[in-house]
């Protein structure tokens, strides 16, 4: 049985175990932390979450919780009273989770009453938007952690806006340590675009998955318009919850709209960083297009990733305008080129490593 200090990572998404990778990776490479994964299981459909830990070479989770779907109140729930009862078996120095779902809130709440400490993973970010729950699970994590792992400095002073300071670590984003460590990986395992008969820079990448959209059917069948009318092929690996929306709507793709199933990493990556454009609601792929260099229009009146925007690489678009948009940026070379060329907005890949060595030095035996 091992000796060492234990650090639990808990991720429940698919994003978290893209994010999560690096810092694991460098936790494991040290002598004096010991490591135990825990998967909430809030991605349960297997092509969404749990085959990225194989993709990846991570090895598989040490635990999964089972917290599945249902409604915020719900997940959360069963997320803080599993958590919460690990936490307290395993007694471990910390517990760290990234982002803003659920299972980040959960595990927040979790450790807040324990004697354990959290840390958060890609703190500070805001959108100042209340209406979408992840603002809400970003705050409070924040606002309990004992150690925040700011992305950027602007999160660091969002966080000091707040009256956070102690605790806080400007390590840079652990999304650039992925693309960095899986982009040749995934040109050279990738054959998506053998498969999907695609040529690269002659395409658009799309995803599309908040409420803010799906929820609303005039809006969602307006996005789904624009991305039909191209003359161009338009990918889009459809989230489960996105699918169901879709099939609501009635709406069948006659044109350039490519309805696919939801892809994994490797795909996916290989799929942006060849595409002429990237088209999303997410937070993370605005983040992988700056790196990639690829244009990104997000289609949400907000972002919690302002830097992506004042670089001119990342543009906020209604989704009236999104027809028109897409053309410009597919024709006009110059307009294209303009949103091209910030891949260093969130730092130089070493994120995983800055935080591992951190936690070495806090809590290594």
């Amino acid at each position: 049985m091992s000796t060492e200090p234990e650090i639990v990572f808990v991720v429940g998404t698919r994003p978290e175990i893209i994010k999560t990778a690096p810092v694991l990776r460098a936790v494991r490479d040290s002598d004096a932390l010991d490591v135990h994964v825990v998967h909430t299981d809030q991605h349960y459909d297997d092509n969404m979450s749990a085959a990225f830990f194989e993709v990846l070479n991570l090895g598989m989770p040490d635990e999964h919780l089972g917290v599945g779907s249902g409604t915020q109140g719900e997940q959360t729930a069963k997320g803080l009273m599993k958590i919460e009862r690990l936490l307290g078996d395993r007694s471990p120095a910390a517990v760290l989770a990234q982002g803003d779902t659920n299972a980040v809130l959960s595990t927040a709440l979790s450790a807040s009453k324990l004697p354990v400490d959290f840390g958060h993973i890609e703190s500070g970010i805001r959108s100042y938007d209340r209406s979408m729950p992840e603002e809400t699970n970003r705050v409070l994590a924040d606002h309990v952690a004992e150690l925040n792992f700011a992305p950027t400095d602007v999160a660091v002073e969002n966080l000091a806006d707040e009256g956070i300071e102690d605790g806080v670590h400007a390590t840079g984003n652990t999304v650039v340590d992925a693309c960095l460590q899986h982009r040749s990986f995934a040109e050279s395992e990738s054959t998506i675009l053998d498969d999907f008969g695609l040529t690269a820079g002659k395409f658009v990448a799309v995803t599309i998955h908040r409420p803010v959209n799906t929820d609303d059917p005039d809006r969602l069948t307006t996005i789904l318009e624009a991305f039909d009318g191209q003359a161009f092929p338009v990918v889009f690996p459809c989230h489960p919850r996105t699918r169901t929306a879709i099939d609501d709507l009635g709406f069948e793709p006659t044109g350039s709209l490519r309805l696919v199933e939801p892809l994994d990493y490797i795909d996916f990556l290989n799929l942006q960083a060849n595409a002429r454009l990237v088209v999303t609601d997410s937070g993370g792929i605005q983040e992988e297009a700056s790196i990639l260099q690829v244009p990104c229009l997000t289609v949400r009146p907000n972002t919690e990733r302002p830097e992506t925007v004042d670089a001119g690489v990342n543009k906020l678009i209604p989704p009236a305008a999104l027809n028109a948009e897409i053309r410009k940026l597919f024709g006009d070379s110059e307009a294209h080129e303009a949103m091209r060329g910030a891949p260093d907005l969130y730092g130089e890949g070493n994120s995983g490593a800055r935080i591992a060595d951190i936690l070495e030095r806090r809590y290594g035996a």
